[in-house]
């Protein structure tokens, strides 16, 4: 949802008043000057986050860094504030302040009330941005599904779309392999997680 703390003023808001904000668990975004306020995360959003960002960071080179939860400044005045579930960047943080450049990656896992903000208000402003790839993932209850946008032209196309224990494949921040499966599913999460290692010789990027 998007709302106005009581105490805040009426002007539009800028990141120097985000260290006004409570520190409750919520998560406190800025949409145009506005509080974009979301509910502190579900287990199971806290689930897939976590194995997607091991994951993520075991098969990183070590020119990247994967982040959780990165403060980025999507324009130059602080009004536009957006706080990925996960981002990859190619390059070290800020000494101070938060991201003002694109990490080549942001993901988003969907929650009931996240729908229309990872699916088309970010969507948006991460291509704005100049978000290279952007991944979006749901985290159904029989189905686990992933969708993989890739930068074109200023604007995102739709790149892959796996579900459950399908095999996700790419070569965006780096190569890597994912089955959505594994994100929620009980058992052997971490030797799973990348799928079966093809033959050699045999493995496909895209």
């Amino acid at each position: 949802m998007t709302t106005r703390h009581p105490e805040v003023p009426e002007r539009g808001l800028t990141v120097e008043d985000l260290a006004h904000t409570p520190d409750d668990g919520r998560r406190y975004e800025l949409v145009d000057g506005r509080l974009d306020v979301s509910p502190a995360p579900k287990p199971l959003h806290s689930v897939v986050d976590t194995r997607l960002t091991v994951h993520l960071g075991n098969s990183a080179p070590d020119e990247f860094l994967v982040l959780t939860g990165p403060g980025i400044n999507l324009n130059g005045d602080g009004t536009l504030h957006r706080i990925p579930d996960l981002a990859v960047f190619d390059h070290e943080p800020p000494e101070e302040g938060y991201f003002a450049v694109p990490p080549v990656l942001a993901v988003e896992i969907v929650s009931p009330e996240s729908v229309l903000r990872d699916n088309h208000s970010k969507r948006h402003e991460y291509a704005a941005f100049g978000i290279a790839a952007y991944w979006i993932i749901n985290p159904l209850p029989d189905k686990v599904g992933l969708i993989e946008l890739r930068l074109e032209n200023g604007v995102y196309q739709e790149a892959a779309q796996v579900y459950g224990e399908e095999v996700f494949e790419t070569n965006l921040p780096f190569p890597i392999r994912l089955v959505p499966h594994w994100l929620t599913a009980k058992g052997p999460w971490r030797g799973n997680i990348g799928g079966d290692t093809p033959e050699e010789g045999q493995a496909t990027q895209r």
